[in-house]
């Protein structure tokens, strides 16, 4: 394919044996490996193919850039401008190779992770091999993981955890992996079973969906972690689980940026993330904020990102995203420690949530909302439940006669399907924010 040293190749796949031999095979050619969310919207894709300088994006043949009608909005026209399209032999993949922008040169980097600003564009994230190995040697020290566990990623690959508490370990390390690409209740806890998985990273919402599942026996592993990450986890659910399955659910901190902050694997507590892993240091603001204060999350380690692309800017001091002289990163989160010295995450100093762990700007649901004709205005803010962990929910005022149906459409048509409002209520005028 002409990929060279150097070349940005993307991987718009799911958990599939190609992200990883592709990934392998890329990483040997001296490429950097950039992976990609296969449900991106036409507006995001467009976006990353304006800031990242792309060599080729390798895909299905009915999925992606090549099916998408009209093509993605593109400032550089990359996309509209294929140099060529290929069939990876004796694969069902293909290869999208595209002409090199005049006088670009990518930046080096191993690995790039895309994730979303403060203001819901999409981010490149960009990591090196140091801060992979730095990454994967503390997240497995904190886990206790070796060449003997049994790790099953449902979390997708293209997703900072999911690489991070899957893929990485098990490549590191030597532990046995198993991929999952649809999230099915029944079938993960018959895999669960049947190969004796003991590394699970999860969600909150994987948890719920297990937790009401019928069993007539709990679950039997050796030394179980099965990790709840991305958006926080309720005591009802952990509860639930344990139950159900016989097996305690371990909070863990993670961020693009930083990998694996905080995870509490021996006692964990009610809302709380964790504990500060060895060879991570966090603070609180300044780091003279009192305990139970809540403040701004600093974290400063050897597996920080060092380099993003756009670079968060802030007229004054840190943007959320971005690193202090000292090499302190504001993560954007909003937390505090107890006596304890565990951290409790509150909130975000942005409009940016977590929906299973992907970040959401409330800001672009709205707007998209209020583009629709029949929408005069809308109200978007996330709602817990109990067991079915975060989700998004939208009021509107509508102009005459409009189902919900219609206006989920539309969303469905111009956002990532993680984005879509999942209930839409009706109101004659919008509800006061405290």
């Amino acid at each position: 394919m002409g990929i060279k040293k150097g070349d940005w190749v993307g991987l718009m796949l799911g958990n599939v044996p190609d992200f990883a031999i592709l990934g392998l095979a890329l990483s040997k050619v001296g490429a950097t490996v950039v992976p990609l969310d296969p449900t991106t919207g036409q507006r995001d894709l467009g976006l990353i193919m304006d800031t990242a300088p792309l060599r080729a994006l390798i895909t299905r043949p009915r999925g992606g850039v090549e099916t998408q009608q009209p093509a993605p909005p593109s400032a550089s026209g990359r996309l509209e401008n294929l140099e060529s399209r290929r069939r990876l032999q004796g694969t069902l993949l293909t290869c999208s190779i595209y002409t090199k922008p005049p006088g670009a040169t990518p930046e080096p980097a191993a690995l790039v992770l895309y994730t979303n600003d403060s203001n819901g564009n999409p981010k490149g994230v960009l990591r090196t091999d140091e801060n992979l190995e730095a990454a994967a040697v503390q997240t497995a020290r904190a886990l206790e993981v070796t060449a003997d566990d049994r790790i099953l990623t449902t979390v997708p690959l293209f997703h900072s955890y999911g690489f991070d508490c899957g893929l990485a370990l098990a490549l590191r390390f030597g532990a046995t992996l198993y991929l999952e690409d649809e999230v099915a209740p029944k079938r993960i806890v018959k895999l669960l079973r049947e190969q004796e998985i003991n590394v699970l990273p999860g969600t909150p919402g994987l948890y719920a969906g297990l937790a009401k599942l019928p069993t007539a026996k709990a679950l039997k592993v050796k030394k179980p972690r099965y990790l709840s990450a991305g958006s926080p986890l309720s005591e009802a659910t952990a509860e639930a689980f344990k139950n159900r399955w016989g097996i305690r659910i371990v909070p863990l901190y993670h961020t693009t940026e930083t990998s694996t902050i905080a995870v509490d694997k021996k006692e964990p507590r009610p809302g709380s993330a964790g504990k500060v892993i060895e060879g991570v240091e966090a603070r609180i603001g300044n780091g003279k904020v009192p305990v139970g204060e809540d403040g701004a999350i600093w974290i400063r380690g050897k597996a920080i990102a060092q380099r993003a692309i756009p670079m968060p800017r802030a007229r004054i001091g840190t943007a959320v995203g971005g690193l202090d002289d000292k090499g302190w990163l504001r993560t954007g989160d909003v937390g505090h420690f107890d006596k304890t010295g565990r951290i409790y995450l509150s909130g975000r100093e942005d409009q940016l949530v977590k929906v299973d762990g992907k970040r959401v700007a409330l800001g672009e649901v709205q707007e998209c909302l209020e583009s629709f004709s029949k929408v005069q205005q809308a109200l978007v803010r996330v709602i817990t439940d109990p067991l079915g962990g975060p989700m998004v929910v939208a009021s509107v005022v509508v102009f005459g006669k409009c189902g919900a149906e219609e206006i989920i459409d539309h969303c469905a048509k111009n956002l990532a399907p993680y984005k879509v409002p999942r209930r839409i209520e009706f109101c004659e005028t919008l509800p006061s924010v405290a």
